[in-house]
C-alpha cells in the first residue's frame, strides 16, 4: 500500500532501511547506472542480456526483445516518474467499489497479483525517484486492502489492487472484477509473477479473468535477484509458450525486475510510458509491428 508522509519523517524513515535498499535507491535514476561498469549496466537496464549467453542457439532471441527502447527514450521515460512543480506525483484515494472509484479521465495502469508476490516493493521501485511518495512494504501478506489510486501528473494514474490468493480480501472478486470490466481509461493491467515460484494456479485464474475480459495484459516476473539463472531462463521459456500457445491479449513479452537491485525498473517505467502514450518509439524498437501497443488497431496487446 502506498502513502504520502511528510517529507522529514520520510527521510527519517529511509535512514532506518536496510543498507541493501538504501543502496538499490541510488540507482533509481537511469543516469546513476550509466557509471557503472558495461556488464551490470546492461543487466540492469535490459535485465534479459545476462541470461542470453546461457540461450540455446535455436532460441530466436527477438522474442524477448521485442520491447527495447533506447537509452535516450529510457531518460525520457524516466522523467516521467520524476515530480515537479508542474508534475505532481501522489497519491490520490482509495476505494473498495466502483461507486467510490475516482473518475479521471487520464490512462490507467493496475498491478496485481498473489500476495507477497512483490508488488508494493516493484511499485516503490517505480516511484523512487518522487521521495515525496512513500511505499509502504509489509511483511505479511495481503496487506493491500483495497484498490489505491496515483496520479502521475496528468500523464496517468497507477493503480495498486489488493493481492488475489489464500491471503486476499473477502471481497476481492466483488471490488476487483468489475474494476477490470468497467474502467474505460484502463489501458493495461500487469500480472505480477513470482520469479521463484513461476505460475501457479491463482495465476492462471487472473490470467483466464484478463482473457475473458479481452484486457490487455503483461506478464512480469518479480523477485529475479532470488532466482537462479538457470530456473529463470526455463521459466522465461515456459512463459513465452505459455503465452504464445495459451493467450491471446498478453504481451508477447516478459518482463523481468528485481526491487532490490532495479534490474528492468528502466525498461518496465518505459513500457509504461509508452502504453499510456507519454512516449512514442518506433517500429524497430517494437519489433516491426506497432500493433503490440495500440489496443484499440490490430489486435488488442
Amino acid at each position: 500500500m502506498l502513502r504520502i508522509k511528510a517529507l522529514p519523517l520520510l527521510q527519517t524513515h529511509i535512514s532506518c532501511w536496510p543498507l541493501v535498499l538504501q543502496r538499490g535507491h541510488r540507482l533509481a535514476s537511469v543516469k546513476h547506472v550509466c557509471l557503472l561498469p558495461e556488464r551490470r549496466r546492461q543487466g540492469l537496464l535490459y535485465p534479459f542480456s545476462g541470461l542470453v549467453e546461457h540461450l540455446s542457439s535455436q532460441v530466436n532471441q527477438t522474442e524477448f526483445n521485442i520491447f527495447h527502447p533506447s537509452l535516450e527514450e529510457l531518460r525520457q521515460a524516466e522523467t516521467l516518474f520524476t515530480p515537479s512543480s508542474k508534475h505532481v506525483i501522489d497519491y490520490s484515494t482509495s476505494a473498495v467499489r466502483m461507486e467510490h472509484v475516482p473518475i479521471l479521465k487520464q490512462p490507467e495502469v493496475c498491478f496485481m497479483g498473489r500476495s507477497n508476490v512483490g508488488k508494493s516493493s516493484l511499485i516503490r521501485a517505480l516511484f523512487s525517484l518522487a521521495p515525496e511518495v512513500d511505499v509502504r512494504v509489509s511483511k505479511t501478506a495481503g496487506h493491500t486492502k483495497k484498490l489505491n489510486f496515483f496520479t502521475v501528473g496528468k500523464a496517468f494514474t497507477l493503480v495498486d489492487m489488493p493481492g488475489y490468493g489464500h491471503m486476499a480480501p473477502r471481497d476481492f472478486v466483488d471490488m476487483v472484477e468489475p474494476y477490470l470490466q468497467e474502467r474505460q481509461n484502463l489501458v493495461r493491467t500487469f500480472l505480477l509473477v513470482d520469479g521463484g515460484a513461476g505460475l501457479q494456479k491463482a495465476d492462471l485464474v487472473a490470467v483466464e479473468m484478463c482473457q475473458e475480459f479481452n484486457l490487455p495484459f503483461v506478464l512480469v516476473v518479480t523477485k529475479i535477484d532470488r532466482t537462479r539463472q538457470g530456473a529463470l531462463l526455463a521459466l522465461v521459456l515456459q512463459l513465452r509458450d505459455f503465452i504464445k500457445n495459451q493467450t491471446s491479449t498478453c504481451f508477447p513479452q516478459p518482463f523481468l525486475v528485481s526491487s532490490v537491485q532495479f534490474s528492468g525498473i528502466y525498461l518496465l517505467r518505459c513500457f509504461i510510458a509508452h502504453v499510456t502514450g507519454n512516449l512514442q518509439l518506433t517500429t524497430k524498437q517494437l519489433g516491426g509491428n506497432p500493433c503490440y501497443w495500440f489496443q484499440d488497431s490490430c489486435s488488442s496487446v
